[in-house]
């Protein structure tokens, strides 16, 4: 299904100049036939991921960028991956920046290996220096991620090369369910060593990514050192209901990325809070009942995107007050 507004009025609206405050009276008419925001104090506090703003180690400047937009929108601090801590923390721009605009970090995100058991203890000890690097700067969550699920050939993405198909996807989750749970449990305790929460972060394109493997997996692994930090967007995309998975899981659901899907031909699919068919007012309201306070991030892949990072967050924000949330967020 793909979302009236994203397919009739984003690219119009945007890219065609018209700018981020002409484009949301539209949005906000399609959403005038959902069903109203749950009323009740709103609690959970909303930051960005830096993935919008193509974040890189070998240029500051977007990751700067991602800072300045976060703290002059209100966004209640900020989530990167580890090699962009791993890069500005080893040049000492991390710690100027953060100084600069006085943002906060709450977390950071970790790629793993769990499917390969003879890279267990240098993937269990990469989690332990990510994790201390985490906690130097403040962050008080790890969001880990698995490894691929598709066997790619040499040389490319497919048989024909890099321009080429995606390989199929053949790969048989029970027979490395255990070394799954395995790997999450060993990081995870590794994670929970150094002091911080943690959580599977499942992925399209991950050895959890259907919504089957997730309930298998989160059924499996040890929740005093696994919980669960979803994406909402990519639960979706994969097939599941992600307001129900959120419901299903609510008492571990620790962190999140609050991400919307259109199956639009923008960015992945992905688009800005409230363009897409993720029941985002359920899943926040499942999030303030369970009052676990998680750090919720709100994330977009950036694609081909026909707008800037800031303007996805812009919608964003302006999507989440109409649900109840005020900016700035503390």
């Amino acid at each position: 299904m793909e979302s009236t507004f994203d397919r009739r009025d984003f690219a119009k609206a945007v890219a065609l100049g018209v700018g981020v405050a002409a484009a949301i009276p539209a949005l906000q008419a399609q959403q005038n036939g959902r069903p109203a925001a749950p009323t009740g104090p709103k609690n959970v506090k909303i930051g960005i991921s830096t993935l919008a703003w193509n974040v890189s180690t070998t240029s500051v400047d977007t990751f700067e960028q991602a800072l300045k937009d976060t703290v002059e929108l209100g966004y209640s601090g900020y989530e990167t991956v580890s090699p962009i801590l791993e890069a500005y923390d080893a040049n000492g721009m991390l710690p100027k920046l953060m100084d600069k605009y006085h943002i906060t970090l709450k977390a950071g995100y970790l790629g793993t290996n769990v499917t390969d058991a003879s890279q267990r203890k240098e993937q269990v000890a990469k989690a332990t220096s990510v994790a201390k690097l985490i906690k130097k700067y403040g962050g008080t969550y790890c969001v880990v991620a698995t490894n691929g699920r598709r066997t790619r050939p040499p040389g490319g993405r497919g048989a024909q090369g890099r321009g080429g198909p995606p390989p199929p996807d053949d790969f048989d989750f029970n027979a490395h369910k255990k070394d799954i749970v395995d790997g999450l449990n060993d990081i995870g305790m590794a994670i929970r060593d150094v002091g911080l929460g943690t959580g599977l972060h499942q992925h399209t394109g991950t050895v959890v990514e259907k919504w089957d493997e997730v309930y298998a997996v989160m059924y499996s692994v040890n929740p005093k050192y696994m919980s669960f930090a979803p994406d909402v967007g990519q639960l979706q995309k994969g097939g599941a209901d992600a307001a129900q998975v959120i419901k299903d899981f609510a008492e571990i659901t620790t962190h999140m990325h609050l991400k919307d899907y259109s199956n639009g031909k923008y960015m992945a699919g992905y688009c800005p809070l409230g363009m897409g068919v993720v029941d985002l007012a359920s899943i926040l309201d499942t999030l303030e009942k369970a009052n676990l306070h998680p750090d919720v991030m709100y994330e977009l892949d950036r694609g081909n995107a026909p707008m800037s990072a800031r303007a996805t967050a812009e919608f964003g924000k302006a999507h989440l007050e109409r649900l109840g949330y005020t900016f700035p967020m503390a």
